[in-house]
């Protein structure tokens, strides 16, 4: 494990806070979130959780006519208000490297882009050479795509470019893993450890099932250096969408909260309604409860265990008018996840929130245009952590690495564009004096003085893709710069960890471990012939 110091974190965009709410209609939904879980509160389907709110003033009792093993919680507004006030405002996540932790401050608009989703579907980009019918020297190239099913070879390669997109900040799975050898009791594992083995970043994700979760931990503790190790800067954190909308607690997905948090880890209490179907279409009713869901979670893990640091996760989405799916290129996406933004930051609790999903199924103008609608408007929001902001199509349906690659550019920019105004008194004498030097010169331009504006890091440069001539070769040039960046040397685990966790953890599949073993041989034998080439995982 490398060393590592907590006040040592990525850089991310600080930003001045885009509002669409006053603080009087704040305050208005605040009290619409209360007034739901006060009447007609929660179902809640865990009597585990069903005790602890009672235990502790909430008002309790059991459904037995409607439905078997539901309790109906209603909840006073003191009890909320004292739990959520009992959540950090500021922690650190762990990463294999100490430069990728990131800090999290609910006072402080810094925002972080990660991936995320849980796609089936990996895209897979060629380029196609195609002859003109009206003049046979004139030849087109065309993408080609090819759906491929998912699996721990592609999310290992996932996890690589990811790591090496210098705008992703932390690692959520973007690809469900289907290998034959993949079930429920092993699922976790193996996710977790093509992650954890292919980047330095901070990796997160959702449990599949609470049985798996000591074998998860115990392999980020063999990565960590031991189990104080990763508490004292965690290297995973997990993900609980513990409300199925409306108000609607799960049973197995609070037992994952109780032991999530009672294991000392990061949380994400994360709440995904459908405006127009599991919640009201209207941004007031959306945002309210959506609030109060989160709120309910979040009140959990503070009785649980006070102090615990936890996430504001806000996903909420549309529904199409059409057919009910999701829809996300559309205004209210950002509505609702902007006033979920400012919830959070009215509770002093980091916001996780989404940008960077739309409805196109392949690269193009379309996905583009609604990547970049949310990409925008949520990190001017001032959410501390984005994820779903890499690579995905089809709204969560499918995970394009050359998409990730485009989406890591246009993040990089909006970074640049959001990134604060370096004026003040001394920057200003400092331009007047480089102005009358210039207008005392013969020359009279500053091409001089970019050099040291470069080196601050106050001059942008141009889009890595652009085209230079009639021709639009953006998808092109994208794809040969993702080539380029999975050429480069894998950052695995070391050997001696790896063969710990393989020695420790049961349920990984031997392939994860032969192909790390892989991919060190041919890598180091490329680089002893002096050509460096890529390996594609299937």
């Amino acid at each position: 494990m490398e060393d590592r110091v907590t006040e040592t974190f990525r850089e991310g965009v600080v930003v001045k806070p885009y509002e669409r709410l006053s603080p009087d209609q704040v305050e208005w939904l605040d009290e619409a979130s209360l007034r739901i879980l006060a009447e007609p509160g929660i179902w809640c389907y865990n009597e585990r959780a069903a005790s602890l709110f009672k235990a502790h003033g909430a008002t309790v009792w059991e459904e037995k006519e409607k439905h078997s093993g539901c309790w109906r919680v209603r909840f006073p507004s003191g009890l909320i208000k004292e739990a959520v006030a009992r959540a950090p405002s500021r922690f650190v996540l762990g990463a294999r490297r100490r430069e990728n932790q990131l800090l999290l401050d609910a006072e402080v608009p810094r925002v972080y882009f990660g991936s995320g989703s849980e796609a089936n579907i990996w895209i897979e980009t060629e380029m196609d050479d195609f002859v003109s019918v009206h003049d046979g020297s004139l030849t087109v190239r065309v993408p080609r795509f090819t759906e491929l099913r998912g699996n721990t070879g592609l999310l290992s390669r996932a996890a690589r470019l990811c790591d090496k997109l210098e705008h992703l900040d932390f690692f959520i799975r973007p690809l469900n893993i289907q290998d034959p050898g993949i079930t429920p009791e092993n699922h976790d594992v193996n996710k977790f450890f093509a992650s954890l083995n292919n980047t330095t970043k901070h990796v997160q994700a959702g449990l599949t099932k609470l049985e798996n979760l000591n074998d998860v931990v115990r392999m980020a503790e063999l990565i960590a250096g031991g189990p104080e190790g990763l508490r004292g800067s965690p290297i995973i954190s997990f993900i609980a969408c513990v409300f199925k909308s409306p108000l609607q607690m799960v049973d197995d997905t609070a037992e994952k909260v109780f032991a999530i948090v009672e294991a000392g880890l990061p949380l994400v209490i994360s709440s995904s309604p459908q405006g127009g179907s599991s919640a009201p279409i209207q941004e007031a009713g959306m945002v309210a409860q959506i609030n109060a869901e989160i709120l309910a979670g979040i009140t959990l893990t503070q009785l649980i265990r006070e102090g615990a640091p936890v996430l504001y996760g806000s996903v909420p989405v549309r529904a199409r008018l059409d057919d009910l799916h999701d829809l996300y290129g559309c205004p209210e996406f950002n509505q609702y996840n902007i006033d979920c933004v400012q919830l959070a930051r009215f509770y002093k609790i980091p916001c996780y929130s989404t940008a960077g999903v739309g409805d196109a199924k392949v690269p193009g103008m379309q996905a583009t245009f609604e990547k970049l609608f949310t990409h925008l408007y949520m990190a001017m929001s001032g959410a501390q952590y984005i994820h779903y902001a890499f690579g995905l199509l089809d709204r969560t349906n499918s995970f394009c690495p050359v998409q990730a690659v485009l989406d890591n550019e246009q993040i990089g920019k909006i970074k640049q564009c959001l990134r604060e105004p370096k004026v003040g008194p001394s920057v200003v004498e400092e331009m007047l004096v480089t102005v009358k030097r210039v207008m005392a010169s013969s020359y009279r331009l500053y091409a001089r003085h970019i050099r040291k504006a470069m080196r601050a890091g106050e001059v942008s440069s141009p889009y890595r893709f652009e085209a230079k001539g009639l021709e639009d070769r953006v998808l092109e040039k994208a794809l040969d710069h993702m080539n380029r960046l999975e050429s480069e040397r894998p950052p695995h685990l070391d050997q001696v960890i790896v063969d710990r966790i393989f020695d420790e953890i049961p349920g990984l599949l031997p392939g994860l471990r032969e192909a790390t073993e892989g991919e060190e041989i041919r890598y180091n034998d490329l680089r002893a012939g002096s050509k460096l080439c890529t390996s594609k995982s299937s």
